[in-house]
């Protein structure tokens, strides 16, 4: 299939075992995308929702970068590892006390909230524009600070032997195998990550996933762009700015032009035209003009 200009959004379900990478190519090339890009990167380990941008869309892909997403977690505890998942060497094994549902609900409430995480060592997080799991790969000592994350909820949701299942709902820059050796270490027995499954991130948060097996069959019907969400889809949670022909006009072409909406207008607006294509990220400026933030040149239906 020839490379084309294709625009708009694959919720994929990511297998067990590709990088984020090598299942965006995976997609891209079922699609005969031209341009593609993920919206922040599942491990090999983890399976589930990874959004894929193609075309115009990729200019959103920052935007959701920053959502609110929700996991399904196994912490195997017990065992720590070199990578803080069951991928890496086990540095230390160690018993695991008997403990009740109060003092796990103490370990979880600690690590709900705001709180401070160092980042794993072997991870994608670039430290002098080099990541850090390439250096540790090297034998290089590397030293990583904390930073905040949000932990919105941190559920219990089975107990089975030395193993926990969890959801959690987290915001941007939060790494799960962090989470579960900070409950390893809170419980005084050490922990792994050992699955992890992406349940949704914001605005799609009740996603209807498309597997690379079911992809793969549409492409042979000619129909994997069917597949694909509407830009629009990846604006859903922003208030819309609809526009006449005249602002649409002025917006596509970047001329400067009075706030058409709401002088209350607080925060980012998706601009849409007559025929409800998206034509900018915008918001309103301090003196009462209409800045934009992203435009973007969707092909018609987009």
């Amino acid at each position: 299939m020839p490379w084309r200009d294709l625009d708009g959004i694959l919720l994929l379900d990511k297998p067990l075992g590709l990088s984020s990478s090598q299942a965006l190519q995976a997609a891209r090339r079922l699609l005969g995308a031209a341009k593609g890009g993920h919206t922040g990167a599942l491990d090999p380990l983890a399976t589930g929702l990874l959004p894929l941008c193609f075309g115009e869309a990729t200019k959103l892909a920052g935007h959701l970068l920053g959502a609110r997403k929700a996991y399904l977690a196994e912490c195997r505890l017990g065992i720590t590892t070199t990578t803080a998942d069951r991928e890496g060497e086990v540095t230390a094994e160690q018993s695991v006390p008997a403990f009740d549902e109060a003092v796990l609900e103490a370990a979880l409430a600690k690590l709900r909230g705001r709180i401070m995480q160092v980042p794993p060592v072997y991870s994608a997080l670039k430290q002098g524009g080099e990541p850090l799991y390439r250096k540790a790969r090297r034998g290089e000592t590397v030293a990583v600070a904390p930073r905040a994350v949000d932990i919105h909820r941190l559920d219990l949701l089975e107990r089975a032997d030395d193993t926990l299942r969890l959801y959690v709902e987290c915001g941007a820059g939060t790494y799960i195998r962090s989470l579960a050796v900070a409950l390893g270490e809170a419980l005084g027995c050490g922990a792994h990550l050992a699955g992890l499954r992406r349940l949704w991130v914001e605005p799609f948060t009740a996603p209807a996933m498309i597997t690379l097996e079911r992809l793969a069959e549409a492409a042979a019907r000619g129909e994997a762009e069917s597949l694909l969400q509407p830009l629009a889809a990846g604006v859903a949670h922003w208030p819309a700015l609809r526009l006449d022909a005249s602002l649409a006009q002025a917006v596509r072409h970047g001329r400067p032009l009075v706030w058409p909406g709401a002088d209350d207008a607080r925060g980012p607006h998706a601009a849409f035209d007559e025929d409800g294509r998206l034509l900018a990220l915008v918001e309103r400026r301090a003196d009462g003009r209409l800045g934009i933030l992203r435009g973007l040149r969707p092909a018609a239906g987009s």
